[in-house]
């Protein structure tokens, strides 16, 4: 282990791109610390205190409510962004064949996606305001009602959230990369050591919170281990290749498809998703109209995170998105077109479109198990949880929620894949 963090630092570009990152992400931790000026931090707290919803749906997203602080919404509007303009690349023609344009048409794409955000980002904060006051006694601004006061937030906010996307970005072109789920992974990370403080304060006042603790730990620990396994599983598919000469002999391949091959990407998309009825009702709570109302009632009571309607919409949107992310970013007949332009093909299937076919059958099986696993991770510490509480165990904090130990295993397996890369290529400069 020594050895390796000794050669990693040895190497002069991969140690710039690690301190570039950590700088980014302190700069990230910082922002999550200044709060809007006005806002009442004592009621804040006490809503963030009552309210799991909106504390989970901030810690998945990058932002921080606890404080109000300037990137209050993190990098959701981006995330919604994203999801529109995706679904878009499936129906609109120009940005289809944008997509099919290699990297050139990726940063296009990226460009509207980054343009998309800044409305959605100043509409959501509003959002977000009027959210977090309805929910307090005290009013969290004085005069929220104001345009001279609620406009100028709703910019520092707005603003916030696409400084943290720039910040995603400058890691991900200067730093180790996958800027914007660094960010996210620091998050979750941020809150472990608070979550386990309070753990072990319960645990040291009342001995019955120790069981759960302790059960709680070893799960966390069970459920880390058992999602590196099956991030890493994959199903290789032979590939011959024919030999060019007369006596050379065919070259013998492997392709290898991921079962998860969405990554946390799917976890990120259902979180933004399933927090929004949630969230929605909850600002409809206080509305005059008595229908609108009970509605709010209805959809904070049916979208809390321990419910079960909560957790099976959360399960089918996992499942949904892991689908619909895999069908964008795989595609067999590009695949399979590839392969047969080499030579290749897979022993006892024809070139083309059945290879094709083939490659879509597997692709598809693998899906289906890696999205169930994705929707069975997401959720089971939240049942486990609740499991605790009804037995009379006792109930703590989770130390990490199911997606964040996929997002955090996610970004932690490619950050160590891209420094290898780094370390190759540093390797291979000293020949030249």
């Amino acid at each position: 282990m020594l050895k390796y963090l000794s050669q990693i630092w040895n190497s002069t570009d991969l140690r710039k791109k690690i301190l570039f990152t950590l700088g980014i992400i302190i700069i990230y931790r910082l922002l999550s610390h200044i709060t809007v000026p006005g806002a009442n931090i004592q009621a804040l707290k006490a809503v963030a205190n009552r309210n799991q919803l909106l504390e989970m749906f901030s810690l998945l997203t990058g932002g921080s409510t606890s404080r109000f602080s300037v990137v209050l919404m993190g990098i959701s509007p981006y995330i919604n962004a994203s999801v529109i303009i995706q679904l878009l690349t499936v129906i609109v023609p120009k940005l289809e064949n944008l997509s099919k344009e290699g990297e050139a048409g990726q940063r296009k794409i990226n460009t509207y996606t980054r343009w998309l955000t800044l409305p959605l980002a100043f509409l959501q904060s509003y959002g977000m305001i009027v959210l977090l006051n309805s929910q307090s006694k005290i009013p969290l601004i004085e005069n929220g009602a104001d345009p001279k006061i609620i406009i100028p937030i709703m910019l520092t906010i707005s603003a916030g959230t696409l400084l943290l996307v720039w910040l995603g970005e400058q890691i991900s072109e200067k730093g180790i990369g996958n800027g914007i789920s660094v960010l996210i992974f620091a998050s979750i990370v941020s809150g472990i050591p608070q979550i386990v403080g309070q753990g072990l304060f319960l645990a040291q006042s009342d001995e019955s919170k120790l069981l759960p603790f302790v059960i709680i730990t070893l799960l966390t620990i069970i459920l880390v281990t058992i999602v590196i396994l099956v991030t890493e599983a994959q199903r290789k598919i032979p590939i011959t290749y024919a030999g060019r000469g007369i006596r050379s002999k065919s070259d013998q391949a492997f392709f290898p498809i991921r079962i998860n091959q969405a990554g946390m990407i799917p976890i990120i998309f259902a979180v933004a998703l399933v927090s929004f009825p949630g969230i929605l009702g909850q600002f409809l709570l206080n509305a005059k109209t008595l229908w609108l109302s009970q509605l709010g009632q209805t959809m904070t009571t049916l979208f809390q995170p321990n419910t079960f309607t909560y957790m099976i919409v959360y399960f089918l949107l996992v499942i949904a998105f892991t689908f619909f992310y895999v069908s964008i970013t795989f595609n067999p007949e590009q695949v399979a077109e590839n392969i047969q332009k080499r030579g290749g093909y897979i022993p006892g299937i024809r070139p083309g479109t059945q290879t094709a076919e083939y490659f879509k059958q597997v692709s598809n099986r693998l899906t289906f198990f890696g999205a169930l696993f994705l929707g069975f991770i997401a959720g089971l510490p939240v049942l486990v949880e609740l499991v605790l509480s009804s037995s009379g165990l006792g109930s703590v904090p989770m130390l990490i929620s199911g997606a964040g130990i996929i997002i955090i295993v996610g970004v932690v397996l490619e950050l160590i894949r891209q420094v290898n890369a780094q370390m190759v290529m540093h390797d291979y400069k000293k020949f030249y």
